[in-house]
């Protein structure tokens, strides 16, 4: 089973994050063992200093306006191995040990599986 590693974090790299007009920052998550991407999903101050802290993903849901922690209902977790943010400061990486059968909401492993080349994939 994966355990739950805090991410150590500076305060002042932490203020380097550009939230939105709405006080939020997209999220990507990554699989650690593949490098797939596997989910994007918003996040304001408080849900990145609770993954860091936590070592566990969590996220601030706009249509429930309430945060939430990556597979405390379905029990598709996400461990935080890495957390990086990108050079404008304004896009977040996570790379995540993935418990479950994956990040997506459909069942899928994760939420990029629809192309537009292809047929549509209804799940």
């Amino acid at each position: 089973m994966p355990e739950a590693i805090p991410i150590s974090f500076d305060v002042a790299a932490l203020d380097q994050v550009v939230f939105n007009s709405d006080g939020l920052v997209p999220a990507i998550v990554q699989d650690d063992a593949d490098g797939q991407v596997l989910m994007m999903a918003w996040m304001n101050r408080e849900s990145l200093q609770r993954t860091l802290e936590t070592g566990r993903t969590w996220f601030w849901s706009r249509s429930r306006q309430e945060y939430w922690c990556k597979g405390e209902t379905s029990g598709d977790r996400q461990y935080v191995r890495k957390a990086l943010y990108d050079c404008d400061g304004d896009t977040l990486l996570f790379v995540v040990e993935q418990e479950g059968r994956g990040a997506c909401h459909t069942g899928e492993r994760s939420c990029f599986f629809r192309f537009f080349d292809g047929p549509i994939v209804n799940s």
